[in-house]
């Protein structure tokens, strides 16, 4: 087996659908199986995959009785699956010809290639900024304090690049960072995340790469719309950056985007 795509989803059973259809309709020479993972959607969703993929013998489902956390629910389809590759897709996106194919090509290319990253294309035709530098004291003050543009942000890169962190709606795993790095922190519900497991890898001195090539489709914000208001979002985020940057780091950093957000210089112009 190739590869092993991993799909997480809550309440968004028609995007599911789609995106599982781009995968199948892909075109790769690639040996995939699907496994989605239905993270206690109770709208029928599972019973609606299973029927409609009930000849795909390449398709896997998991249903959980209740909303477990992103990070299990991905856990619980990487312990089953069989592929080489692993590829984590937010339920929200689409596939587009030669992924699966470019994607092992490029992992294949360089063996200290840890984790792989794709860019995003947004509805409006826009892209989505999927690179991040690590969310550092100093990053922050940079960004915030002094205006330096994308240093604490979100951004994205013309060509091929490492990076320190990338998005986690199309997030490649290669066998290295897998065999070394292993499953997700369950610690995290959901968000920081996919910073974690590109901390996880760079620390153990394999790359983080930013594939601009391949383009994935990314209706943002539909895999996590039960969550999708600002005070959902922001009671999500704090527990998972609490995790992420230890308790104290945590409130130095967002005193540091308010106080510069409120007193310091904007951040440069586009």
């Amino acid at each position: 087996m190739d590869l092993s795509i991993i799909i997480v989803n809550y309440k968004t059973k028609t995007a599911t659908s789609d995106c599982v259809d781009s995968c199948l309709g892909e075109g790769s020479k690639a040996d995939i199986e699907i496994i989605v993972v239905d993270n206690g959607s109770g709208d029928g969703s599972y019973e609606y995959f299973k029927k409609k993929y009930q000849k795909h013998k390449n398709i896997i489902l998991i249903k959980n009785t209740g909303n477990l956390g992103f990070a299990k629910a991905v856990n619980q389809g990487l312990k089953i699956s069989k592929g080489k590759y692993k590829y984590l897709l937010n339920s929200d996106t689409a596939v587009t010809n030669g992924t699966f194919d470019n994607l092992i090509m490029l992992a294949e290319s360089d063996g200290k290639i840890g984790v792989i990253g794709t860019k995003l294309v947004l509805p409006d035709g826009s892209i989505q900024k999927s690179c991040f530098n690590f969310p550092t004291i100093g990053n922050a003050i940079r960004e915030y304090w002094f205006g330096e543009r994308e240093k604490y942000s979100s951004f994205y890169k013309k060509n091929t690049s490492e990076v320190d962190s990338v998005v986690g709606a199309s997030f490649f795993i290669t066998p290295k960072a897998y065999e070394q790095v292993g499953i997700f922190d369950e610690r995290y519900f959901m968000f920081y995340e996919d910073h974690n497991y590109c901390r996880r890898v760079k620390d153990l001195r394999m790359k983080v790469i930013y594939f601009p090539e391949v383009t994935v489709f990314h209706h943002h914000g539909l895999s996590g719309k039960d969550i999708s208001s600002g005070q959902n979002q922001w009671r999500r985020l704090i527990p998972s950056s609490k995790v992420f940057n230890g308790v104290l780091k945590h409130y130095l950093i967002n005193f540091i985007l308010w106080s510069g957000q409120k007193f310091f210089v904007k951040k440069s112009p586009e």
